[in-house]
Parts: C-alpha cells; sequence; structure tokens
C-alpha cells in the first residue's frame, strides 16, 4: 500500500476512535447528569426543609433581579394583603349598602365591599345590627383606617386603644388599630359590651363614645341612629324604631319594637337628632366625651 494511503487510513482510524470517545464521552455524562438529578430529588422528597430552602433562595435570586431591573421592589403576594372585594361578589343587600357608602363617602367600593362583608359576618355573630356598625365606622371616621382623634380614639371604629390594649392582644398589639379588618372586630366586641351594659342601643352608643355620665352626648347617638336607619333604607330594609331602656333597669337584650315602619331618625320631626344639641361636636372630635371615657377607667371596669 502506498505511504499516502496508509496515511489516510491512519487518520480515519484516528476520527473514528475520538468521534467514539467522544460520544462514549457524553453518554457517560448524561447518566452522571440523571444520576444526580434522581439523587437531588429523592433528597428533596426526604428533605421538606432543604427544598423549601431551594425555592426561598431561588424567590430571592429573581425577586433580586427584578428589583435591579425594575428599581422597585416586587411583591407579588402584596394585593393578598389588602383590604379589598369585588362588591358585585357580594349579597344583593350588602353590594346596596356598599356602592351607596361609597358614593356618600368618596371611598373606593373595593375597600368599603371589604368593610360590608365583615359587618356583616360580625352582626350576625354578635347579634347586632350590621348597617349600625357601618353607621358607626361612617360617624366616627368616614372610613379612614388611620383615623385618630385628639385624645387618641383610633382606626375605624375610633377606639381607645389605651384603654383597650387587652383586646388588641390577639391581633399582634396595639399597631392592630390602623388595620382596618382588626379595628372592625375590636370596636364591635366594645360596642357589644357597651349595649348589654346599657341595656339599649341608644345608651350603648352613649357608652360607646364615653358620654354615659356626661349631661348630653352632644348628638353623638341621634347622629349614629339617623345613619343607621338611612343605611338600613340603602340596604332595601325597612327603617325601624329602637326601644331605649333605662340605664338603671336590669340588662337585657336589645329590643326592635314595632310592627309598622317608622320615619326615618334624620327626617322626622322632633327627632332625637332635631332635639340633639348642635353647639356640641360629636364623633371623634367630641373630645369632652372621649377624654371623659379616659377618666372613668379608674372608676369603673374597662369594657
Amino acid at each position: 500500500m502506498p505511504a499516502s494511503g496508509k496515511f489516510f487510513a491512519a487518520a480515519r482510524t484516528f476520527a473514528i476512535d475520538v468521534a467514539n470517545g467522544f460520544l462514549a464521552i457524553i453518554h457517560n455524562s448524561f447518566a452522571l447528569l440523571g444520576l444526580a438529578v434522581a439523587f437531588m430529588a429523592i433528597t428533596l422528597f426526604a428533605r421538606p426543609d432543604l427544598r423549601d430552602a431551594g425555592e426561598s433562595q431561588l424567590r430571592s435570586w429573581l425577586t433580586a433581579r427584578q428589583m435591579a431591573e425594575l428599581g422597585v421592589p416586587v411583591e407579588l403576594a402584596a394585593s393578598d394583603r389588602a383590604t379589598a372585594t369585588n362588591p358585585k361578589n357580594l349579597p344583593k343587600e350588602q353590594a346596596a349598602v356598599a356602592f351607596w357608602l361609597s358614593k356618600k363617602y368618596r371611598v373606593a367600593p373595593e375597600p368599603i365591599a371589604a368593610l360590608v362583608s365583615e359587618a356583616y359576618d360580625l352582626g350576625k355573630v354578635n347579634r347586632l345590627d350590621p348597617t349600625l356598625i357601618l353607621a358607626i365606622m361612617a360617624i366616627e371616621s368616614s372610613f379612614n383606617p388611620f383615623a385618630q382623634s385628639a385624645v387618641g380614639a383610633q382606626g375605624l371604629m375610633q377606639v381607645m386603644t389605651t384603654v383597650h390594649t387587652d383586646k388588641y392582644e390577639n391581633f399582634g398589639g396595639q399597631n392592630a388599630a390602623f388595620d382596618p379588618v382588626s379595628n372592625l372586630r375590636v370596636g364591635v366586641r366594645v360596642l357589644k359590651e357597651c349595649i348589654e351594659r346599657a341595656g339599649s342601643i341608644e345608651g350603648g352608643l352613649r357608652y360607646y363614645v364615653g358620654a354615659a355620665n356626661l349631661p348630653t352626648d352632644g348628638g353623638y347617638a341621634a347622629k349614629v341612629l339617623a345613619e343607621h336607619q338611612r343605611l338600613r333604607m340603602a340596604a332595601g330594609l325597612r327603617a325601624v324604631p329602637l326601644m331605649t331602656a333605662k340605664v338603671d333597669q336590669p340588662r337585657q337584650a336589645v329590643q326592635i319594637a314595632s310592627t309598622k315602619p317608622a320615619t326615618p331618625v334624620a327626617e322626622a320631626s322632633g327627632s332625637a337628632a332635631a332635639a340633639a344639641p348642635a353647639a356640641v361636636p360629636v364623633s371623634s372630635s367630641n373630645t369632652s366625651a372621649r377624654s371623659e371615657q379616659v377618666a372613668l377607667q379608674s372608676q369603673e371596669p374597662a369594657l
């Protein structure tokens, strides 16, 4: 065989050997990679803590990359913390109330819808009219969850946080006063205790605003009850008169008496709203009443 033929034969043999070796290496590498993946899968299945740690690190890395690109933090779960729901998903009565409040108080319907839904749930559990709960929120804070009065009443229901500290323990502490749902739940608890203590809704409202031992509540109860009646009508319910029990009578369940519709408090001539002194401020601005509420804590158990 000529020398050139031997050279080409040797080159061909070398190329074939190199190709076969390369294929063998690739085959073995994929086999090792498959074994490594299987081992990692078994390990992660057997050790959930390692899997969770890996997922957390991966999310942190992806978030850091997004922050670097966008220049702002990315929180995909932020909407889960929002107090909001679609009012169209509520029952007809609740949706009507939510849209009415949204329009009157110029608040977005989504957060109002969430508060309306919560008020109805709390009202059912505590045997309170949910529109009364919403009326108190309206008069106290106009649905501002960060409202604070001159004497420290805070949040939607303007609860005296320093007085009712114990009631916030189940919600993580006093800062929960500015969480709308937590403040609402604490406020309803305080309201229920006030009504039980007074024996009537009107008397309970006087306790709630801290004016039980004052000559007047500045028209606070009348204003809340008037808004309560407007809310009932907005919900398609009839307005009802409230039977006011005397404070010195034994405690009794609040009664709603009457078999015929009543004129709304706000529109009735000679009603409590009309008779209430107009010169005394009401709601969270009623500083004297709120101050009296604080002073009374040293004389009688806090609600």
